[in-house]
């Protein structure tokens, strides 16, 4: 019999017929200051801006950020690529409150600190080691290293907002919780 779930309480062992086809398409992020957090996701992290959608009514700008994989080659149309968008999975949708970017002492809440609530995001590489060299040149802050504190292998970072960002190599985590 093929895996489909781990079995603990509260959970439920078929997944309804009502929810095939639903797909974890993205998670949002408030962002201070846009053009800061895309070079830092774009140039650091390595994501493609696939889209950028403005709401001058309400004064807020979102932009949805991907990982393609190798050869997935989103649409050129806007209105293509906006559909296409929201049908893949690990989007990052930065949310930009115009004029936040003007305020000196403004920041988001980065979910960790008290009282806690989100906690971060996570993006897997292919080689840790590589990874850590590239944040390492590339200044980036860290919660925690790698090789420091009781869970190795895995490191955190943080994005210029703040939030923190998981880093793993999977090849290294197969005996994680055991």
């Amino acid at each position: 019999m093929p895996f489909t779930t781990e079995i603990h309480p509260g959970v439920s062992l078929e997944a309804p017929h009502a929810t095939r086809g639903f797909v974890f398409n993205h998670s949002m992020l408030r962002v201070k200051d846009p053009e800061v957090a895309i070079d830092f996701y774009t140039r650091v992290m390595g994501m493609r801006l696939l889209r950028k959608l403005d709401f001058p009514e309400m004064e807020f700008s979102l932009y949805f950020l991907h990982c393609s994989a190798e050869g997935q080659t989103p649409p050129e149309d806007a209105g293509e690529r906006t559909a296409w968008t929201f049908s893949q999975r690990g989007i990052l949708e930065l949310t930009h409150n115009w004029g936040s970017e003007n305020k000196p002492d403004f920041k988001y809440h980065d979910g960790n600190a008290q009282p806690q609530g989100f906690g971060h995001i996570c993006f897997s590489v292919p080689d840790l080691d590589a990874a850590v060299a590239w944040f390492d040149s590339n200044q980036v802050t860290y919660v925690k290293r790698a090789d420091q504190g009781k869970m190795k292998d895995v490191a955190f970072i943080k994005d210029p907002d703040g939030y923190w960002i998981e880093i793993l190599e999977p090849a290294r985590l197969q005996a994680l919780g055991s």
